[in-house]
Order: structure tokens, then sequence, then C-alpha cells
């Protein structure tokens, strides 16, 4: 059976329209599940009885299930377990321009970055499109607020699960559905390239950020493999393309590391790699872990960067520090809970 959270609202129409039934029915269907937030068909109350045994016979409530919790100012950090008993993820950030969410895409990383705990537990599986639009359900109704910003940006890569991301996306934009608008979602790669530019052709404009973390291949081979694969000029290259074939700006990630990246040489170095690209950089302090021998960058460091950036005309921001009191770096709650079993 199809769980009801992983059809969108055009593939449902169809189904429906194949069974003798109407068109109109699947917005109905939709307006019960994502506005008025029903978990059983029966609560439908204005559709025939027909169609929801049709419904019973063939689609599924199952659901993730949430299983620990922890509390910051600011900040929420969800730990869920999925049907297969294994866990993922999410991250609710309060922000002056709304509230934000980053969800997880994989149950583990194949992606092997050094600085990152998701990497450290292997990828076991994707994940299916429903149990992404679950994280949204769960949290709003969890905090009762709506989520207005969405970072696809957690545990996993997108674009190693990109068939399920894209579906994902269709099902939250529809203004029937939970109507997250495109240009409020940002997808968050480390560097594929062949999925870079199948999703330059995307006719959504939802944001592309890359993770970035270095100004050059000597660097960014040690703390990221993929580079390997995908070396900065060829992505660099990529990325030219994206923006101007989109005419969108793209976000470039930059974890402070301290002493492997975050000289004033290697922001001199930064400068002069995204110049003439409509970007803008976001600096993030470095969560550090107790499993992964590395620091975060001073505060001095971070605003020496940053200003070198400035003045040679990059936009740039430093991302705000959430979590002091909870597992802030992405994948940490999940793999103190996995090592404890």
């Amino acid at each position: 059976m199809k769980n009801i959270y992983d059809i969108t609202l055009e593939n449902l129409e169809k189904d429906l329209l194949e069974k003798g039934y109407k068109k109109f029915n699947a917005s109905q269907i939709y307006d019960w599940l994502y506005k008025k937030r029903v978990k059983n068909f029966d609560d439908m109350l204005n559709i025939k009885k027909e169609l929801i045994e049709y419904l019973k016979q063939n689609y599924t409530f199952s659901t993730i299930k949430l299983i620990k919790k922890q509390v910051d100012i600011d900040v929420c950090k969800y730990l869920f377990e999925l049907e297969d008993n294994n866990k993922i993820e999410a991250v609710y950030m309060k922000h002056n321009y709304g509230n934000s969410l980053c969800i997880s895409t994989q149950v583990g990383c194949n992606m092997s970055c050094t600085f990152c705990e998701s990497g450290r537990l292997k990828k076991v599986r994707n994940l299916k499109s429903h149990e992404m639009v679950e994280q949204i359900i769960k949290i709003e109704e969890n905090l009762n607020i709506r989520i207005t910003h969405l970072v696809l940006m957690g545990i996993g890569e997108p674009f190693d699960n990109y068939d399920n991301v894209i579906n994902f996306i269709e099902i939250i934009n529809n203004h029937k559905g939970i109507e997250l608008g495109s240009r409020h979602i940002t997808i968050s790669t480390c560097g594929i390239i062949p999925k870079i530019k199948e999703f330059m052709n995307y006719d959504k404009q939802v944001n592309l950020a890359i993770s970035l973390h270095a100004p050059n291949n000597e660097i960014r081979n040690k703390i990221m493999p993929i580079n390997k694969a995908y070396p900065i000029e060829e992505l660099l290259k990529t990325i030219k393309e994206y923006v101007d074939k989109t005419n969108r700006r793209v976000t470039f990630e930059y974890i402070m590391l301290k002493g492997v990246n975050d000289s004033e040489k290697h922001a001199l170095e930064l400068a002069h790699l995204l110049k003439g690209i409509n970007c803008y950089v976001n600096l993030i302090p470095y969560n550090e872990t107790g499993h992964i021998n590395l620091e975060k960058s001073s505060k001095d460091k971070i605003l020496k960067f940053y200003d070198i950036l400035k003045k040679n005309k990059i936009n740039v921001t430093i991302r705000k520090e959430f979590g002091s009191k909870v597992s802030a770096a992405c994948g940490q709650l999940r793999s103190s809970i996995e090592e404890e079993e």
C-alpha cells in the first residue's frame, strides 16, 4: 500500500480518475490531509463511503514516531523513529524572518565529510517523500506553529535521493497542500554535479545551497571526499551555468574550522574564487562533537574572515548559533542514541 503523504495532488487526481472518481475528490482529500490535518480516512466527512473504502484499501496513514525532543532558546531538536526502527533528526529554529525547519533526507550519509557527525554513520537508505512530509507535520503540530522556511540540510545528501526529494517538494509546495513557497525552500548539496545540472531544469524557484567549506582543492579533498570526483573548478563552472540559466542566487555554506580553512589567506582565496558569481557566503560556526577531532574557529577569526570577504565585495553573513543545550551538530542526537542501544 502507498502512504497517502507520498502522493502529489496531480498523481492522486490521475489515480482517482482512472478508478472512476472525480478530479475534485483529490482536492478534497488534500484539504483534509494538509489543511484540516486529519489522521484517519473516516474523518473525511464530505467524501462518499465508497471512496473512503477505496482509500483504506490502497493507502495508509502509517507514520513516523517522535521519540526524543531537546529544547533551547529559539531551537528544538527532534529525533524520529521510522517504521523500520531507523532514526532521523529534524531541527526547528526561530528566526526574525520566520519559523525555519531543517529536515533529513536519508538515514545516514555516504558523503563522509570529516567534520560531519551524520557521515560517521553510513547511509542505510533513502527517505521516502512521506517521511520528509511527516517531519514537517509532526513538528508543526508539536509546536502549534506553521513552518515558513524549509532547509534540506539535515542527515543525508538530498541530491543522492533526488527523485524522492523532488516529489516531496511537489507535495509541500502545492497551494492545496502544505503550501510552502518554493522561494522559502532550500536544498543543500555537497556538490553532485550531474544532479545540479538536472536541478537547473526544474521549473520551481527552489533555492540552491552548496556546501563548499574550502577555498581550494587541497583542503576540500581532505575534508570532503566528494571533491575528488567533482573538484572545485568543475563545481564552480556548473554553478555559473546554473546562475546563468535560472537567474537565481546561490548560497555557499562555509563551516569555519580552526586551523583548517579559517585564515586570512583562505578568506582572500575564497573571495577570488567566488568573484563575479551571483551568490552569498554563509559562514557557519562549527558545532563541535566528542567524536570528531575538529574545533570551531574563534569569534575573532570568523569576524576577520567576514571583513575580508566584505571588503572584496562578496555578500556574506554569519549564521546565528543555536543549540548550546541540545545536540546541535547534524546527526549528533541520532548517533548518541544509536550508540546507547
